[in-house]
């Protein structure tokens, strides 16, 4: 099993990136988040999974072990292959993501080409009692546990947020920059402000 590449981004295009390691290529199927951090040319490392299929052999490669780990945890939901994982994490951050299902938000989960309702609630139904504990100490995507495992202010702001028609992806980067420690009423007030609403 490849754990993870190291070498030179020689290749970059819509879907995937080819990084050299000793004189040899390996083509990595990329979410556009990960591309986004990737420069041509340069030394990058990714975090691979490797899908081994009867009639292929493909690796996944992610720029954070954050993204790698909620790859995972989507591609074990009934019905969510590598590709339509890789769709989930070009539309939403792992952090997006972990909002999204903690909240209950299938509007968000659909953005995500190959998702519908039935296939985005299937993965809430499914992932949300596993996602209790889902952190990192990663510093590039930080996914707090605390506020994860929250049943309190910071999720109920964001159920709340979702019932006046914003969707978890829109509200969790300003949510998750606020003091979790503020009542329900003030995180709602502070995002609205921060939102120019």
């Amino acid at each position: 099993m490849i754990y993870s590449l190291r070498g030179n981004l020689i290749v970059m295009e819509q879907g995937f990136s080819v990084v050299e390691c000793s004189g040899v290529g390996y083509k990595c199927h990329t979410s556009i988040n990960t591309q986004k951090s990737l420069k041509l040319n340069s030394e990058v490392t990714l975090f691979t999974y490797m899908s081994v299929r009867e009639d292929a052999c493909e690796l996944f490669g992610f720029a954070t072990k954050s993204e790698l780990q909620c790859f995972k945890l989507l591609i074990g939901v009934s019905g969510v292959g590598p590709k339509v994982g890789i769709a989930l994490l070009s539309d939403l951050t792992p952090e997006q993501i972990t909002f999204a299902i903690s909240a209950g938000d299938v509007k968000s989960l659909t953005r995500a080409q190959g998702v519908g309702p039935k296939l985005a609630s299937r993965i809430i139904l499914e992932l949300k009692d596993k996602l209790k504990g889902f952190g990192t100490s990663d510093t590039s995507v930080e996914l707090k546990g605390s506020v994860i495992e929250d049943t309190g202010n910071i999720s109920k702001a964001v159920a709340a947020l979702s019932v006046l028609g914003f969707s978890a992806a829109d509200v969790t980067p300003v949510l998750s920059k606020l003091d979790p420690s503020l009542t329900v009423e003030q995180l709602i007030g502070e995002t609205l402000k921060k939102m120019g609403r």
